[in-house]
């Protein structure tokens, strides 16, 4: 069965846990982080899980919580219009960055 609103959909193919996602929207829309399990059952219509959710701020950043293969859709369902989309993925970077020379 199929989902009864469009959606824009972003393979993001496997990634490393702690990198950021950065989605930069032109309208309100939701998005949602999934794993590539939860894609499957977001695709089946039946109960998934993802990070996100409606998105009313233009970019977003989720971060990746564990390394896998993810997806990102961005979908208007409740929502007015169509949204124009662009990903960004931003590689892991170190919570606590070692302080630079001459630093006091």
């Amino acid at each position: 069965m199929a989902h009864s609103f469009s959606y824009t959909h972003y393979d993001l193919g496997m990634q490393r846990g702690g990198a950021v996602i950065e989605i930069t929207l032109s309208a309100i829309a939701n998005v949602r982080l999934m794993s590539h399990a939860n894609f499957d059952r977001f695709r089946n219509t039946v109960k998934h899980k993802f990070l996100g959710g409606v998105a009313k701020q233009s970019p977003i950043r989720l971060r990746i919580p564990e390394s896998g293969h993810w997806h990102v859709v961005v979908d208007m369902e409740g929502h007015p219009g169509k949204a124009e989309s662009s990903i960004k993925v931003i590689p892991h970077a170190p919570r606590n960055p070692s302080p630079r020379f001459g630093a006091a």
